[in-house]
């Protein structure tokens, strides 16, 4: 296999997860519409289109990198999150300063690290946005989570938010695996392997302990599912959804929205993780993604 072939498939897996997080994103979102909440207990889809959200637009920078780079290349990465984004797309409140300071000419370095009095944001938008990372490293999950610590510094400089992209990178990676689908099992084990003792880690061994339950309000009840907008409390359970709904998109999809919480995030990670396509008629209903990402290498 030539470099640029092997380059080729990179792209190609880390495309194929961007649309899969984008549709798990933009149908996530529906279910903040208060007329929608029936159809989400009946789960049954509402009328198109779809409008993705912020977690979408910085998972495009994360992958137009990616094409442009071959690796993440931080400066490259701040610079896109602040050239693309666009307030009406839901970030928080740190992050829209941020990132309109660093377009104003500010330093993202001195920027992130001084959020939330100096600790850094320890937010799931590091980990909401990384799963194409993970995909595009496949072959390498070692490489992904380091390649993941690198992507979250621009925004999330807290060790939680880190270690949370990593696990969603790893997880991504593992899904991914040219060889085949690693087992619920293994995939968790996996990731937990990949990364350091922390909160999040912790969150993924109740996770892995938790793979033969079968309801997944009970799960995200110990595990959490995003209400708090923390790493923490977002990527054990979206993590753990993924893991039980690996080969079946539709299945990983409601049994995520189901609990509630940050239903974009949460529906975003578990899309972009599993290796499974969405539904084509989810796809068709889901925003396109913009002209500016990389169909392939540059």
């Amino acid at each position: 296999m030539t470099a640029d072939s092997a380059s080729d498939k990179r792209l190609d897996r880390a495309l194929s997860s961007l649309r899969g997080l984008s549709v798990g994103d933009a149908l996530g979102s529906q279910f903040f519409v208060p007329e929608n909440y029936p159809l989400l207990k009946r789960r049954e889809v509402p009328a198109g289109p779809w409008q993705w959200t912020d977690d979408t637009e910085m998972a495009c920078s994360v992958v137009a990198v990616l094409g442009a780079h071959g690796r993440i290349d931080q400066d490259a990465l701040a610079h896109s999150f602040a050239e693309h984004h666009d307030f009406d797309r839901g970030y928080g409140p740190a992050v829209n300063r941020l990132l309109r300071q660093v377009r104003e000419g500010g330093d993202w370095r001195t920027l992130a690290s001084a959020l939330f009095q100096g600790q850094g944001s320890w937010g799931n938008g590091a980990a909401m946005r990384i799963a194409p990372l993970g995909a595009y490293y496949a072959d390498d999950p070692e490489q992904a989570t380091h390649q993941a610590e690198i992507s979250a510094y621009p925004t999330h400089q807290h060790r939680e938010a880190v270690v949370g992209a990593m696990a969603v990178a790893a997880a991504a990676a593992l899904a991914a695996d040219p060889a085949g689908a690693p087992t619920p099992q293994n995939l968790l084990d996996g990731v937990i392997a990949l990364v350091p003792r922390s909160a999040v880690g912790a969150g993924l061994r109740r996770a892995r302990d938790m793979l033969d339950y079968g309801d997944p309000a009970t799960v995200a009840a110990v595990l959490g599912c995003g209400r708090r907008t923390t790493a923490h409390d977002t990527v054990p359970f979206a993590l753990w959804s993924a893991a039980r709904g690996l080969g079946d998109f539709e299945r990983a999809f409601w049994a995520t929205a189901q609990v509630g919480g940050d239903m974009d995030t949460t529906c975003a990670i578990v899309g972009g993780v599993i290796p499974a396509a969405p539904p084509v008629d989810w796809l068709e209903r889901t925003e396109a993604l913009p002209g500016w990402t990389p169909t392939a290498p540059v």
